[in-house]
């Protein structure tokens, strides 16, 4: 039958002339609206059959098939949380309805709710998933134009050694342990909450992050340094496979209530766990530390990303400073006023 009924809603059932069946909400309880929608769905069918135009895919489809082909990405849980906020506005929309005035309405209420980064994010999530439809999955022929939102430059949190002991201090011990070991390493949560020993080889110094657990998505060396091997050395014997646990499991969450009354304690405010990994960036580059080994050592994919932690590299550039020393001062009477100054 072409129109039926589940509940109060109708539906719409019929053959294509290609052949398939197509069975589709109808996503009302109105008997001739449902009617439209099924004689709108049948002539777009034909037009495909005889004509040869492109099926009209919808955002539902595109959300299927990006979780599907992005499965392996490392942040595949933050897109599934997206895209469940996104399905309020998107869900009943053909990818061709999708245009910029409506993902500027979507990027303003997430903005007024959030902030203009958040919003930045989702609307990076939209523009990827329809670019992917256009040029991989040849499901559309263009992609609406919008501006992301200008976002406030950050200052890179981090703490001075001193803080950074207060903060040890105060932390359970499954947390304290974690932490050291991020300070000396700058792992990110993720690969300390899942390091397992055949990742580590004590004796060489040196652990690895495999490529599937890797943001980069590419394999990284870590090497150990004396704070990381003791970490690691007092942590031997608690678990068979993971070396830090609370309870028996691998801690998947850090940011808990133990982590904020820590920091209060501590007297330390506006920090992240992840804020432990600029601590850790930013003692390297104030220690001489250069970007390109920088780069290397927290497994970056670009320099870029490390070009946030440049500006801490003041001391050990001093000698470098010096090298146009006296280039046009000697000439200019500077230095023999410097020199006055000094004898007095």
């Amino acid at each position: 039958m072409a129109l039926y009924k589940r509940g109060n809603t109708w539906w719409v059932s019929f053959t294509s002339p290609g052949g398939q069946r197509i069975r589709r909400s109808a996503g009302t309880e109105d008997k001739t609206l449902a009617q439209e929608y099924h004689d709108r769905l049948r002539h777009e069918a034909w037009r495909i059959h005889q004509l040869g135009e492109k099926p009209r895919r919808t955002w539902q489809e595109a959300v299927v098939r990006w979780l599907a082909d992005t499965k392996e990405k490392a942040d595949h849980q933050k897109d599934v949380g997206k895209l469940k906020w996104l399905d309020q506005f998107l869900r009943d929309k053909y990818l061709d309805e999708i245009d910029r005035d409506l993902i500027d309405e979507i990027g303003r209420i997430k903005r007024d709710e959030s902030s203009p980064s958040t919003a930045n994010r989702y609307f990076s999530l939209i523009r990827a998933m329809l670019r992917m439809a256009r040029d991989e999955w040849d499901w559309i022929d263009k992609v609406p134009r919008f501006r992301l939102y200008r976002e406030p430059q950050k200052r890179v949190r981090w703490l001075e050694p001193k803080e950074a002991q207060r903060l040890l201090h105060e932390l359970p011990p499954h947390l304290k342990a974690m932490a050291t070991f991020s300070l000396a390493t700058g792992l990110r949560q993720r690969n300390v909450s899942y390091l397992r020993w055949e990742q580590v080889d004590l004796e060489r110094g040196m652990a690895w992050i495999f490529a599937d657990q890797s943001k980069s998505r590419k394999a990284f060396a870590v090497p150990l340094n004396e704070d990381a091997r003791s970490v690691l050395i007092q942590q031997q014997g608690q678990h068979p496979d993971y070396c830090f646990t609370y309870q028996g499991e691998p801690v998947d969450r850090t940011t808990t209530k133990a982590w904020y009354n820590a920091l209060k304690r501590a007297g330390i405010s506006n920090f992240r766990w992840h804020d432990l990994r600029h601590t850790w960036a930013s003692w390297h580059v104030q220690n001489g530390t250069s970007l390109n080994e920088l780069m290397e050592l927290g497994g970056w994919s670009s320099f870029e990303m490390v070009l946030r932690y440049a500006h801490m590299a003041g001391d050990h550039l001093k000698q470098a400073a010096c090298h146009v020393e006296g280039t046009i001062l000697t000439h200019s009477g500077y230095k023999k006023g410097l020199r006055l100054v000094a004898s007095l």
